[in-house]
């Protein structure tokens, strides 16, 4: 069969029209701004009340060209409703009252991808997806909320500062890992390594825990309060941002799984989305399921570096961990690299003997039970490999690095929000797993030679109930057609 003619990019009166109706009053509630590229290096974000056009001049600068009515990414303030306090008295804030950290570069990278969408919608703080299976508690957008996830590093090597007023981003996670740790760049980075968080000797291993979809203010919050002692242990032994560290746009969670791991943007390192349109084939790519997980790597941009591949061409001999982690390239033991060779897991317990699980929702609650029996596996494979054997595999010294996924956070603050009984159960089961491995490393006797982080993809944001609504029908009404990947990502037709 000859190959599929690449799908172009929409003619500018579609876009023109379809930007004429997602910004018009009917959507006005659910639709927080669009953004689009217009030429070549320029870029465009509209809203109800307002429209910018940005020019990128290099990687890290741009310029405003024109603004019509109020700039929708103005205010790009890092410190917006930090603390729970600051989140808890504006619930559902308007887009004048929010904050788009980084929003020029977030936006112009999504672009930077071969197969990037024409019109990437990015919903209202209060819109809540029911309508369409979604959930109390949402992210996606790139305002503050829904962006911020947590950021602590502490242990060996660190500097102990306590919470500080500070932010970054995900991307800068990686390169300050590898500076951490003594070990070579990465080949291509959109981060910077914060080399000022360190002091003393190198720790000689670095753990990385990644709690899904963890809002940073309940997390802080939790642990200030003794309800997560084993995240306030590693508070406790280094530095924390209270401004947390920003995901990139799309906030979602194989975008920014890789993201961390890769120190690139979704547009660079190749996981555009859960989900987006290849132009090139006319096919639909999806990422992020269960069916699609173990491959999703295949989509990695060529060249692109993760931790694991940097530590190991600048550290000969050096071992690393991907536990329970899609975005597993390069490293010597993963999850997924068994599930692809057919490998069996050891089996979790059911919910009745699962341990560290909150009974009153492990049983009822679908999501929350398969959650926590994937992080019960987490802690089964961190402890045989630490322990020097698993899977058949000795393990004689401690591997050079760990990464550690968890998932029970984002499927329990999805279900009932950040701020609900559900959420706050599964911070405290989670950080009871934490324990376990710190428990580990102990053992092992890596203690005082032992860094650790702990991050999340992207923050969680509680919807509004009330505010529901979807702008297909709508866009169809005016004989709009486009396909919508991963609600959002608009592919036009014309």
């Amino acid at each position: 069969m000859p190959a599929a003619t690449p799908i172009a990019p929409a003619s500018e009166s579609l876009r023109e029209r379809a930007l004429d109706v997602l910004c018009g009053d009917e959507l006005e509630p659910i639709v927080e701004l669009v953004v689009a590229r217009v030429g070549e290096e320029r870029y465009e974000a509209r809203a109800h009340d307002g429209r910018v056009v940005f020019r990128r001049n290099d990687a890290q600068t741009f310029s405003v060209e024109s603004v019509d009515g109020r700039n929708p990414l103005g205010d790009q303030a890092i410190d917006r409703f930090a603390g729970l306090a600051d989140e808890l008295a504006v619930r559902f804030p308007t887009r004048e009252q929010n904050s788009y950290p980084f929003a020029y570069a977030s936006v112009a990278q999504l672009f930077d991808h071969p197969s990037p969408p024409d019109l990437c919608v990015i919903h209202s703080a209060a819109h809540n997806w029911e309508d369409q299976g979604g959930h109390r508690g949402e992210h996606g957008s790139i305002d503050v909320v829904q962006a911020r996830a947590p950021f602590v590093i502490g242990g060996a090597g660190v500097r102990r500062l306590g919470l500080v007023d500070r932010g970054c981003r995900l991307v800068d996670v990686a390169p300050t890992m590898l500076a951490l740790l003594g070990a070579g760049p990465l080949s291509r980075t959109d981060g910077e390594a914060m080399t000022d968080l360190f002091e003393g000797d190198p720790p000689q291993q670095v753990i990385g825990f990644l709690f899904d979809g963890c809002n940073p203010n309940v997390l802080y919050d939790m642990a200030a309060r003794g309800e997560a002692p084993n995240v306030a242990r590693i508070m406790e032994m280094g530095t924390s941002f209270r401004y947390g560290a920003m995901a990139s746009l799309p906030t979602v969670t194989l975008a920014n799984h890789t993201g961390i791991l890769t120190g690139c943007y979704p547009g660079h390192h190749g996981i555009l989305h859960n989900a987006w349109y290849d132009r090139a084939t006319r096919s639909q790519v999806i990422t992020n399921s269960n069916e699609t997980w173990a491959t999703s790597m295949q989509f990695l941009a060529p060249g692109v570096d993760t931790i694991h591949s940097a530590i190991k061409r600048s550290m000969p001999g050096a071992v690393t961990v991907s536990i329970n982690e899609p975005a597993d390239a390069f490293a010597d033991y993963s999850t997924f690299d068994l599930l692809r060779r057919g490998v069996a897991m050891n089996r979790p317990p059911g919910p009745d003997e699962l341990p560290f699980s909150t009974e009153r929702f492990v049983r009822p609650v679908k999501e929350y039970r398969w959650s926590s029996r994937t992080d019960h596996t987490a802690v089964d494979q961190f402890q045989g490999i630490w322990g020097g054997r698993f899977h058949d595999v000795d393990y004689p010294s401690p591997p050079t690095f760990t990464w550690c996924n968890f998932t029970l956070t984002d499927a329990a603050f999805h279900e009932g929000g950040p701020h609900s009984e559900i959420a706050y159960a599964s911070v405290h089961d989670t950080d009871a797993r934490l324990g376990q491995i710190l428990e580990a490393v102990e053992r092992r006797g890596a203690w005082d030679t032992t860094a650790f982080f702990l991050v999340a993809d992207h923050g969680m944001e509680e919807t509004n109930p009330s505010v529901r609504g979807d702008w297909g029908p709508v866009l169809q009404r005016h004989g709009i057609s486009y396909r919508d990947e991963a609600y959002g990502f608009l592919y036009l037709e014309d």
